[in-house]
């Protein structure tokens, strides 16, 4: 290859500006201020955001991002030039890449339900070396911990390259992430624009150079806006907090255990899936049984079926909405047609009724999944 010729290599649209900054100078050899020119920035930035990556690589997260940026980068056998053209064609990117099946349609998907858990008081993201998924606990005030979401580990990497998850002591066996103040900003954003496309403010223009992007789930036949979540935690938390007339806690720690383990499994769906077209079908155990998806997803599936059948309409109805769709009890209680303060208690029933049956089919702490 002559000196004037360059390989052509473009990041994933979804990495931030300053890891591409970092891979393109440790990677290729590029100056810093050749970096900063290209960029429009000015050279200390690049220095202190290279630093910064530098010195972040002892979290396992962002360490192991890097790395198959990195290895992406040497798979395109990127060519060391020192050009504005070459600096433009590595960090201005086109296309996502195909190293990488990662989209940023699909992370601020997963990054909504994510963020939203670790919003909750007592929740991280737990992280083993040796799994290959991450998962959000929450430890409840009687020390308890709940687990509320699964993570696909690449999804857990980039969202700790946006900095919206942070490890203050990544050398232990299990890294415990927590959120950030930019995550939060993130979620606020992201809820924002589901909301303003929601009520018609915002419009989806077709960009034939923008990353391919999950399709929102349908239900009951029709497109399916994206849910507008009124708060960043489950209403069982907040039920959970409340004391009834004995002084104990409206809703016990099985009970919420019993609704999260159906969000778990509506989760898998959604990840393994994309959704489901309806779930009418599910409160009389009509609906066909899914065959495509990850068997995990197709497993969930099925468990989902079954126990919205076993609870049958009514009481399958409130807690798929509040479980799952994390609707309020207000916002169900008008959509169900019941009296003002009366979903509380039709839920608690809901509940112990889906307690029993997780207990009766499949045992107390139900199938692994990691």
């Amino acid at each position: 290859m002559t000196q004037g010729q360059v390989t052509s290599h473009k990041f994933p649209r979804w990495v931030p500006d300053a890891a591409r900054h970092y891979l393109v100078h440790t990677e290729t050899g590029v100056s810093i201020r050749a970096v900063a020119r290209a960029s429009d920035c000015h050279p200390s930035t690049v220095m202190r955001q290279v630093r910064r990556f530098e010195g972040r690589r002892d979290d396992p997260l962002i360490d192991a991002a890097l790395t198959s940026l990195s290895e992406h980068v040497a798979a395109c056998d990127l060519e060391r030039k020192r050009t504005n053209d070459m600096m433009n064609i590595a960090c201005t990117p086109k296309v996502p890449s195909q190293g990488l099946g990662l989209t940023q349609a699909r992370i601020d998907q997963e990054a909504k339900r994510i963020l939203r858990r670790l919003c909750e008081q007592g929740a991280v993201l737990a992280v083993a070396r040796e799994m290959e998924t991450a998962v959000v606990v929450r430890v409840t005030p009687q020390g308890e911990q709940v687990r509320t979401a699964i993570v696909e580990r690449e999804i857990a990497q980039a969202i700790a390259l946006k900095d919206w998850i942070t490890c203050p002591d990544p050398e232990g066996r299990i890294a415990r992430y927590f959120i950030t103040n930019t995550g939060r900003a993130a979620l606020r954003r992201l809820t924002a624009a589901d909301e303003n496309r929601a009520s018609g403010f915002a419009e989806i223009h077709a960009d034939p150079d923008s990353d391919a992007g999950w399709d929102i789930a349908t239900l009951e036949g029709v497109t399916r806006a994206p849910l507008r979540y009124q708060t960043t935690e489950s209403p069982l938390v907040g039920l959970a907090r409340r004391k009834d007339r004995d002084g104990k806690p409206f809703l016990s720690r099985d009970l919420v255990a019993a609704g999260e383990r159906l969000r778990e499994d509506y989760e898998l769906v959604e990840v393994g899936m994309g959704g489901v077209e309806s779930w009418d079908s599910f409160m009389t155990g009509d609906g066909p049984d899914a065959t495509d998806g990850t068997k995990g997803a197709v497993d969930a599936h099925r468990r989902i079926k079954d126990a919205l059948a076993d609870l049958g309409p009514g009481l399958g109805d409130v807690v798929l909405r509040c479980c799952c769709f994390l609707e309020g009890l207000e916002q169900t209680e008008k959509k169900m047609g019941w009296s003002a303060r009366s979903g509380k208690i039709v839920l608690r029933i809901a509940l112990q009724r889906l307690m029993r049956h997780y207990a009766e089919t499949q045992g107390r702490f139900g199938p692994m999944i990691g």
